[in-house]
């Protein structure tokens, strides 16, 4: 097996080729152990960028971190002069893919940049620039270097507002910016020769890409009908060997498995409670049981003190509802809840509906603070918290009932047809 050659005999970064006409003129950070704060690194990462040569042209793609910019520019001077480069495109403008575009640019005085239409803002609040000059493109849009033509797809939030992919149809080959990589660095480059970094791969979609499923499913729509001999991300491994297997994985990770666990009709509201003397419990099974008498509602109770968070989250990321109780303890909800909210903000909550209900010795301000923080996560909390003195009296249980019912009731669009008789719920 050939070695890859990342250095010339005296030392000086080379590129690397993909193909012919295309090479890879990134940088590694083998010593990065956090990345954007949330992620760790635990071998570092690799900045992507890459070199397209057409008959009429070159093209580079993407950049790299600031610190890394004379490994990017020595490895691009190796394949390339700055007259011949004609085309900058930024797949995603986050400064890990744009600390070199100012020298760049000024290197390269007659490129003309080429941005995603919803990064325009966002490049001049990155440069700091005026007059700025650039290309904004959308999916469909394409540029041409003679015999070589990049084709753009418009991948917004994967994961920022801006991101797009850009394809280039003569090799089959997608620049996927953000999408398909990961933290990973080996500087044996290509996925077939790289240990194994299938850990780093889940790891990464579900920190940078799962808040943003549906737009992964829009994004694949675009991607799955491309001829695709190679895909190159931004970070990580280049993906020659069976790359449609991440696109499969992809998919795979942004479908929901519940809808094959149900019928059509049916929604899912979880409860999930904390309790210190078995009162906020009381309510729960009260609520639990209020809701169950709603047809077509699958409705499921978890005693936080009873399981781990993070399987917690995988069952809220796919369910319509979500109720949570807590005791108030000094002034506040209690911590089993704060760290499954905390852990919810890798999921896409938006609409989903909420409810808070807990007993209280003094003031009860958990169910309020709880209340607003589902809010902050875009659930909708139609219903006001219910919050029970102490031990709820058997009047109080019938509220929990009523509360669980009227609930379920919103879940399914009912709520407004139906009134509660607290007769039957006794």
């Amino acid at each position: 097996m050939n070695r890859i050659v990342l250095e010339s005999p005296d030392g000086v970064p080379v590129a690397v080729p993909l193909s012919e006409r295309v090479h890879w003129v990134g940088a590694f950070d083998p010593h990065l152990r956090t990345f954007d704060i949330i992620l760790k690194t635990a071998n570092g990462t690799s900045y992507n960028a890459y070199v397209v040569r057409g008959s009429e042209g070159v093209a580079v793609i993407d950049t790299v971190k600031e610190g890394f910019a004379d490994v990017f520019f020595a490895r691009l001077e190796s394949v390339a002069d700055y007259a011949e480069i004609k085309v900058i495109v930024l797949n995603h403008l986050e400064p890990d893919h744009t600390g070199a575009l100012p020298e760049l640019m000024r290197r390269a005085p007659g490129a003309q940049l080429y941005i995603s239409q919803k990064a325009q803002s966002m490049l001049k609040g990155l440069l700091k620039q005026e007059n700025l000059h650039f290309t904004p493109v959308v999916t469909g849009d394409t540029v041409s270097l003679g015999d070589r033509s990049l084709q753009f797809l418009h991948t917004p939030y994967l994961h920022w507002p801006d991101t797009q992919c850009t394809y280039l149809p003569e090799e089959a080959m997608l620049f996927s910016g953000d999408v398909f990589g990961c933290h990973f660095c080996d500087d044996r480059l290509f996925n077939d020769r790289a240990g194994d970094f299938r850990f780093s791969f889940e790891y990464y979609y579900a920190h940078i890409m799962r808040p943003f499923k549906e737009y992964v499913l829009r994004a694949l729509e675009l991607i799955e009908p491309l001829p695709l001999k190679l895909i190159a991300p931004t970070h990580g491994p280049i993906l020659r060997d069976r790359p449609d297997r991440y696109i499969q994985r992809y998919r795979q990770l942004s479908s929901p498995a519940l809808h094959s666990e149900i019928s059509p009709q049916q929604k899912t509201l979880l409860i999930f409670y904390i309790s210190s003397y078995g009162n906020t419990r009381r309510m729960a099974e009260a609520i639990y049981q209020g809701a169950l008498q709603v047809d077509d509602v699958r409705v499921s109770l978890y005693d936080l003190e009873g399981g781990e968070v993070a399987p917690f989250v995988d069952l809220i990321e796919e369910a319509d509802g979500l109720i949570l109780g807590t005791p108030t303890i000094n002034g506040d909800a209690v911590k089993p809840i704060w760290d499954l909210l905390s852990s919810l903000t890798v999921v896409n909550l938006k609409n989903k509906l909420g409810g808070v209900f807990g007993s209280y010795g003094w003031t009860g301000e958990g169910v309020r603070l709880v209340e607003d923080r589902l809010r902050g996560l875009k659930l909708r909390v139609p219903i006001p918290g219910l919050r029970v003195k102490l031990i709820p009296t058997d009047d109080e249980i019938l509220e929990c009932k009523a509360f669980g019912l009227e609930l379920a009731q919103e879940l399914m669009g009912l709520r407004e047809a139906k009134m509660i008789n607290f007769a039957d719920l006794a």
